[in-house]
């Protein structure tokens, strides 16, 4: 595997909330890595991954540079980065079909290829045959499925995991993120985990940054 066309590099990063520092972080992420951040309320988790989608909020100043596959993209605008966000919360479109929640996200594939392409990702995830369903007529397992599908099906190169398996009971989160983290490391993405599970960053074996220790965040 080609671990530098995905690599993800956050250097030398220090963001603020007016005067006071908030968090500082410098790491690097590989293609098929899951990076987790852990942390308390209030610690900068989801400040950071808003700037790693170049969705910063005003209220916060950032320094530091973000670079994906050797090129920097700090300055790159959100659409472009190639930074795909999975919630807590699947965010499916009730008034589309299943299939039509996935083909929301293939904005930049050939149209001739998108049924074929939902169909096999699907069937891939135990959901075969389920293009006409409503979302709302799913499982929570089932629309996480769907979710996951939507996000990797717009080829991203990294995919922010904001707490997804949250809400699932334990023994369905289990499986979930099972089925997540085979997808992120099969397909060569980069990943990184926002959790305040423990077992969660156990289950993705990889750096384990965790703000509650420190501002400077260091990894272990």
């Amino acid at each position: 595997m080609d671990t530098t066309h995905n690599m993800l590099r956050i250097q030398n990063l220090h963001i603020y909330k007016g005067d006071a520092l908030l968090l500082e972080l410098d790491t690097t992420v590989s293609a098929g890595e899951i990076l987790t951040i852990m942390g308390p309320s209030g610690s900068g988790k989801s400040t950071l991954l808003n700037w790693l989608t170049g969705m910063l909020e005003p209220v916060f100043r950032a320094e530091g540079k973000l670079e994906l596959g050797g090129h920097d993209i700090t300055q790159t605008p959100s659409h472009l980065r190639q930074i795909a966000l999975l919630f807590q919360d699947s965010l499916l479109f009730n008034h589309l079909s299943v299939s039509g929640n996935i083909e929301f996200g293939m904005q930049h594939s050939e149209s001739s290829t998108r049924k074929q392409r939902v169909s096999e990702a699907l069937a891939s995830v135990g959901l075969s045959g389920m293009e006409a369903r409503a979302p709302k007529s799913l499982s929570g397992g089932q629309q996480a499925r769907v979710a996951l599908l939507r996000v990797l099906l717009n080829e991203p190169k990294v995919i922010l995991l904001d707490e997804p398996f949250s809400k699932l009971d334990s023994e369905l989160r289990q499986a979930t993120r099972e089925l997540v983290f085979e997808q992120i490391r099969q397909r060569g993405l980069t990943a990184i985990l926002v959790t305040h599970d423990q077992s969660d960053a156990d289950a993705a074996a990889g750096k384990v940054i965790n703000l509650t220790h420190t501002a400077s965040g260091k990894s272990c």
